[in-house]
Formats: structure tokens, C-alpha cells, sequence
């Protein structure tokens, strides 16, 4: 199996309907935002949402802000995302989850957090499940077998 594209190494150019160019003062705001979800800045995050950033919101790779806060481990930037109606279950271009990210970077408050919003543990490919698994991490899969 290929291990798990890096979020951190996406350009966060925002996805366009493609009918139109995206400004680059657009893709600049853009940036900034992905940047707090990554930084785990849930003030700038929390006023970006307020402001009208969509929660879902995706990179050029298919990475929403969710995904960029769980997998570099910020448990209250994927509260508040998930509070503001992120999707949990949302997978990237690759088919990668957020939960299974978590459990490949080892970032247990946000995989914690992931969880308690609602995320499955066996969507997305692989699976947060099959990354357990593949790690050989048995507490996480004996807490994924309650989650159904």
C-alpha cells in the first residue's frame, strides 16, 4: 500500500466549477484559511466559518480543512469545524478519511474528537480500520468494533 499523501504538501488551490478563473485574491484568502485549519488556529478558523468559509471547503488534492486539522493533530480545530457542519465521513481525492489520517499520524485527541462528531471508522480506503490494522494498533481496533 502507498502511504498516505501528506496534506501538508498540497498547494490549497481552491476547487472552481471551472467555467470561470479563480482570482488570486480568492486563492490568497484561500490559502489563509487552509493554513489555520493545518496551524490548528481556531480563532482565524472560527472568524473564516463566521465570515462564510464553507466548512467543507477542499483543496486542489480533495483535503478539507477537516482533514488538514486531524491530521496535524488539532483537536479543537476539528471540534469547531465539525461543530460548524464539517463533514467527518468526507474523503479526499485518494479516498482518504480524516479519522484514517489521525490514525496514521497518531493524533489521538483529534482521532478522539473525529469520533465523538460522528466519524466511521471504516470509511474511506483504506479505512481508519485498515490503517489499524496495518500498524498493528489493537487498541484502536478493539474501540472501532464499538462504533458501528
Amino acid at each position: 500500500m502507498a502511504s498516505p499523501t501528506n496534506p501538508a504538501d498540497s498547494a490549497d488551490e481552491p476547487l472552481s466549477a471551472g467555467q470561470e478563473p479563480v482570482d488570486a485574491e480568492l486563492i490568497e484568502l484561500a490559502g489563509r484559511i487552509f493554513d489555520a485549519a493545518r496551524g490548528g488556529d481556531t480563532e482565524a478558523l472560527g472568524a473564516f466559518l463566521t465570515a462564510g468559509a464553507p466548512a467543507d471547503l477542499t483543496n486542489d488534492r480533495g483535503d478539507t480543512l477537516l482533514m488538514l486539522a486531524a491530521y496535524h493533530g488539532h483537536a479543537a480545530a476539528v471540534r469547531l469545524l465539525l461543530e460548524r457542519g464539517a463533514d467527518p465521513n468526507r474523503v479526499n481525492d485518494r479516498g482518504q478519511s480524516p479519522l484514517a489520517g489521525t490514525v496514521f499520524k497518531g493524533a489521538d485527541e483529534a482521532l478522539a474528537a473525529l469520533l465523538a462528531g460522528g466519524a466511521d471508522p471504516h470509511a474511506g480506503t483504506p479505512s481508519a480500520y485498515e490503517t489499524a490494522q496495518m500498524f498493528g494498533k489493537a487498541e484502536l481496533l478493539a474501540r472501532f468494533d464499538g462504533v458501528l
